[in-house]
């Protein structure tokens, strides 16, 4: 197995499209703060998966990663609220994309919680 087939991942990975998609029509003077700031968020989630992964034989950098990759996702959805109240995103939007993100905090804080049976320790 590889870290791109963990299901936390793959939603990660799209989410985090999702938003590169959607931030494309945010203003431009918002090009280095919230947009950089979402985009950044929203990828480093999958970044930390990764480098959990790639840690698994160490239980607590594994979970120490995947707290990192939490942390991110309620990041991200900190911007998700900015950019609905700056009426970047319509609340269709920000739902939608909210539930995902939260989709993703319950996977992880599961991989965290059962470490043992997410990877950690294990080879595949």
């Amino acid at each position: 197995m590889k870290f791109q087939d963990l299901t936390a991942y793959k939603k990660g990975f799209d989410l985090a499209m999702e938003i590169l998609a959607i931030t494309k029509t945010f203003p431009k003077e918002e090009r280095y703060s919230l947009t950089g700031q979402i985009r950044r968020s929203s990828r480093s989630v999958c970044a930390n998966i990764a480098e959990a992964y790639r840690k698994r034989l160490y239980p607590k950098h594994f979970v120490s990663k995947l707290t990192d990759s939490d942390a991110e996702n309620s990041e991200t959805q900190t911007w998700l609220e900015f950019s609905l109240a700056c009426e970047y995103i319509n609340k269709n939007e920000f739902d939608k994309l909210t539930i995902e993100s939260m989709e993703i905090g319950k996977l992880l804080n599961f991989m965290i919680r059962n470490s043992d049976k997410s990877g950690s320790s294990k080879i595949s």
